[in-house]
């Protein structure tokens, strides 16, 4: 893969049996958006709520870069 970058993916609470086997270091296309990640791993959008890239909340359309850590959490229900 030219431009791989590798960043650090971890999923949480129900989306956690869709972790890959090289989560922690996953191999991506340079430029690759938070969307993109979803659509690679089968999470339709709805089903993640939260993202987080190195600890700060961030949008669908972030850019990851090489050595990312991307934490991304379902809705949370409860009351």
């Amino acid at each position: 893969m030219d431009n791989a970058i590798h960043i650090n993916l971890k999923l949480f609470a129900t989306l956690a049996s869709k972790t890959p086997n090289n989560a922690e270091s996953f191999p991506l296309q340079a430029g690759t958006t938070v969307a993109q990640v979803l659509a690679k791993l089968n999470i339709a959008p709805e089903k993640a709520k939260l993202i987080f890239v190195n600890g700060l909340k961030q949008s669908y359309d972030y850019r990851l870069q090489d050595g990312d850590r991307l934490g991304i959490f379902p809705p949370v229900g409860g009351g």
